[in-house]
This record gives C-alpha cells, structure tokens and sequence, in this order.
C-alpha cells in the first residue's frame, strides 16, 4: 500500500519535475508564470502573451498576491520563465519574494520585469540586484518635447517615439525595425559597475525624467541617452533578463496604434511595439542567440584516440562542435573568432580556430617545452550570443631518458672536444715514451 501510494505521487509530479529546468533541445511546451496586479491586464495585453502561447509556451497567470504562488515544489522548479506585469505589488503572495526571483535567476531561468509610474519598492529592488536604478523620484516620467508621438495631445509629451535601438541583430533579430517604438512610463539608469546589462531602448538626447504635472524646480536626476527605456542582463550562467518602465509598451493599444514621430513627415501605420518586443521576447526566451558546444576532442596529430598524457613538444590536434539555436533547431555556428588556449598559470598556446563551417572547430600545434598540468580553454563571450566557458585538464611530461636522441646535435663540438683530448693525449704520451 505505501509503494503505490509513493507511486502516485512519484507519477503525480513528472509533470512539474519535467519542467523543472530550461530545456533547450526545444523551447516549446516551457512553462512561464505571469504576475498579475489585475487579471483584466491578460486581455488588455493579448496580442503579446498571443504571441508567446503561438510559439509554443505555456503561460500560467496568476495574481501577485495569490496565496499559493510558488516556483518550486520539492526542491524542482515549476517554471523556466518569469513575467512580472505587476508593478504595483507590494508583497508577492505564498513563497514568492525577493529572494526567491533572485534564486530563480540565478538557477539559470529566464525574467521579464515591468514597471510603470506607481511601480512599488519591491519592484524597484528586483530591478535594482539586476543592474538598473530607476529614478527615484516615484512621479516622475520620461518626457521629450521634441522626439514626442504626435498622437499625444496632453501637452505634457510622456508618449515618447522612440527608435534609438541597439545595434545588434541577434538581440533584435535580422530584419530592421522600421517604425518607432512608442513607451509611457519611467525612466531608468545602468549601474556602471555592472557589465552584464545593456541598453536596448534609449530615449533622445532631448528626454528628461520629472514630474509631467508640475514645473522643473530642481535640474533632473535622469537626462538625454542615459535614460534607458528598456534593458536586457545576461548573467553569467546565461539566464536572461528584460526591465523597462513600461507595462503599456505591452498593450494592444500600443501594439495597434499608428505612429508619426514629431518633427518628421512620416506616419506609420503600425508602431513597432509588436516587432520590437516579440524580438528581444525570442532573446529573452532563448529562440535566439543561444550556443551549445558539443564533441571536445584533442588527439596527437596521426592518431584517433584521446591520450592520457602528452610529452613535451608532441604534435596535437584540438576540436570543437559550435551549434546555435536557430527557434526550431540546431544549426551550426559559423564565425571567425573562436580561440583556445593551452593555459598552465597563463596562456603557454593562443590559437584561432578554423571552421568548416558546418560547425567543427579545429586547430593543430606543438605542446610547449614545458611540463606540468596543462588545460585546454575556451572562453566565447559575444554581444547578444549565451557565453561558453569550456576546460578540460591535461598533464605534459617532459622526455624519459630513453627518448632522448643518441647523439645530440648541438653537442657535435663537445664531442669533438672530448675526442680531440683523447687523441692528444695518446700522441703526448707515445712522444715521451719513444723520443729519445
């Protein structure tokens, strides 16, 4: 009787042990929790979470305060994603806090945080351990007199156009994003000290942050491009993260709407909401910019099996598989600047490694005069791409007696030396003993 039940209850959680880490091999069927301050906000917000369930992705909403949130059940995590669209909460409900989203990042699980001008100190603290400071005055919002949508006849100019993208096109895919991203909401920095966060959307070099319903009486804290609007993190396990101060950049309002940026003549049918934020969600999400290595191998040079131990000045051959995944499959990852190091202390070896360009990664070169234990490292970090950080240890002996050559060389003068003593020393001596 106690076996079946512990049966039960074993089949009762492959559910959720099966969504207890990122599976990379597909991203479809993964598990994502959406935080709600209203659940009015899943239809006021369709279009987006359409996009997500129509590539695959099963979103659980939830309100933030719900007592029974939890993102582990027996020490497996439920979900692979996060989305909070509650800017509002003050207190997370059941198990969920601070810490807990923390550790969830840390585990390597992927987080979308949005905020608005009533964003609470919970949110800003998240915010905060990732790398973003938002401004700390809580009225304030982003406001541009001059790079304003011309749709926002308030006079106060908080609905911005903006089109200061980053440059690169793994984050934000291959084709162009065309029309201005309109956003309504707050302002944020990049801590310096953190290297691992970017900025994806920054306003105009005419944006401030203040107070839209009273008169500037003190210069702003926040100005020009140092505004971000929206921000990535990839930490180094390669969990990634999204923050802006925006929910309504989500909206289908925003998604739906037209834009004509002020001072330009041209009018956009379609802000670039939708494709802006479906893109770097595809980032975010791992559909893009993720890399696996696969099938390290390193052999002397002639031979097929991987050796125990090399011997100094032994010819040796190193490999590596590169894979990327392309959103419904693994395709080989073409570039030029893959490098390997043979690190004792430092790097003794520093090589580039051609590509076939189907994938393998090779090199050859001679193992230093140097014996000790060595390591083969590879260490690829580029802008938008995961991080790979691959070693594998190996020893290098120096030569046994019985390998050294017979004669050396380099020594041919010391051994004409000896004999031409010996020979000398013969005639001396057959000299004194026979002149008379």
């Amino acid at each position: 009787m106690a076996r079946s039940l512990i049966l039960v209850a074993l089949i009762s959680l492959l559910p959720f042990l099966s969504a207890s880490s990122p599976s990379l091999e597909s991203p479809k069927g993964r598990r994502v929790l959406v935080l709600l301050d209203d659940l009015a906000i899943k239809s006021s917000h369709s279009l987006y979470f359409g996009s997500l369930q129509s590539r695959g992705y099963d979103l659980d909403f939830k309100l933030a305060d719900d007592p029974k949130i939890g993102l582990q059940r027996y020490g497996q995590y439920l979900y692979d994603g996060l989305i909070l669209f509650c800017p509002a909460t003050e207190r997370f409900g059941g198990s969920l806090d601070q810490a807990a989203i923390l550790d969830f990042v840390d585990s390597g699980h992927d987080l979308i945080i949005a905020a608005d001008a009533n964003a609470s100190d919970l949110i800003r603290e998240v915010a905060t351990e990732c790398g973003v400071d938002f401004d700390e005055d809580p009225v304030a919002m982003v406001i541009d007199h001059i790079g304003y949508a011309v749709s926002d006849t308030e006079g106060d100019h908080t609905l911005i156009a903006a089109d200061d993208f980053i440059d690169c096109s793994v984050i934000l895919g291959n084709k162009k994003i065309e029309a201005p991203v309109l956003f309504q909401g707050i302002g944020h920095s990049l801590n310096p000290s953190n290297h691992l966060v970017l900025k994806v959307l920054a306003a105009s070099p005419s944006a401030y942050s203040a107070n839209p319903k009273s008169k500037l009486s003190n210069p702003p804290s926040l100005t020009g491009s140092a505004i971000s609007l929206v921000s990535v993190m990839q930490a180094r396990n390669n969990a990634r993260v999204l923050i802006t101060g925006s929910l309504s950049i989500f909206s289908n309002r925003l998604f739906r709407s037209s834009v004509q940026k002020a001072g330009s003549s041209t009018r956009h049918e379609k802000a670039g909401n939708e494709q802006f934020l479906t893109e770097i969600s595809k980032w975010i999400f791992h559909e893009r910019g993720h890399l696996k290595a696969v099938n390290v191998k390193h052999n002397k040079v002639g031979e097929a099996d991987e050796p125990a131990i090399y011997r100094i000045n032994d010819d040796l051959e190193y490999s590596i598989e590169i894979y990327e995944w392309s959103g419904g499959s693994w395709e080989p990852y073409v570039s030029d600047d893959v490098q390997v190091q043979f690190y004792m202390m430092s790097p003794y070896v520093l090589k580039t490694l051609s590509t076939d360009k189907k994938g393998v990664y090779s090199t050859s070169f001679k193992v230093p005069d140097v014996y000790g234990v060595f390591q083969f490292k590879v260490e690829y970090q580029r802008l938008g791409y995961s991080s790979l950080s691959l070693s594998k240890q190996i020893p290098v002996r120096p030569f046994r007696h019985n390998e050294y050559e017979r004669f050396i060389p380099a020594a041919y003068p010391y051994y004409g030396a000896a004999f031409s003593m010996m020979a000398g020393f013969f005639l001396f001596t057959f000299v004194h003993l026979y002149n008379k």
